[in-house]
């Protein structure tokens, strides 16, 4: 089955975001293989490293569990459908937001992208992606 492989075209695609802030507070943890297996239908995402297997997960769920993890997170959506292909929208999102001191954890699905801002920083993050897609589509 063919999907539509999504915008490629950087202006497009800034113009086009659509920053959407999710409520919920994320934690990245850690954990061994055999451990991390129970998280894997409930986490918002995961990757394997050689270290274990990082886990995106809600904050409440680290802290019932006990897991270590270290700074607080809110995911921002970026509702465009970007190709996983696309050219310098990524970099250019997190330029933007460099540019005003706040760090971003990037995470790619097929059809979005996805921004994790600590949790201080992430309404303004949100403010500040918003005008700058005012900004283009003047």
């Amino acid at each position: 089955m063919e999907h539509n492989e999504g915008e490629t075209d950087l202006q497009s695609l800034l113009k086009q975001m659509q920053p959407v802030l999710d409520d919920e507070q994320m934690v990245f943890c850690s954990l061994p293989t055999d451990e991390a297996e129970k998280y894997l239908t409930s986490c918002q995402g995961y990757y394997r490293e050689q270290e274990g297997v990082s886990l995106i997960i809600d904050k409440r769920q680290a802290d019932l569990d006990n897991l270590t993890y270290g700074p607080v997170f809110r995911r921002i959506s970026l509702m465009v459908h970007s190709s996983l292909e696309a050219v310098g929208f990524l970099s250019r999102i997190a330029e933007i937001l460099a540019a005003q001191g706040i760090s971003v954890n990037v995470v790619s699905g097929y059809f979005h992208d996805y921004l994790y801002i600590n949790v201080k920083e992430a309404e303004n993050a949100v403010m500040i992606l918003e005008l700058w897609q005012e900004k283009l589509n003047e």
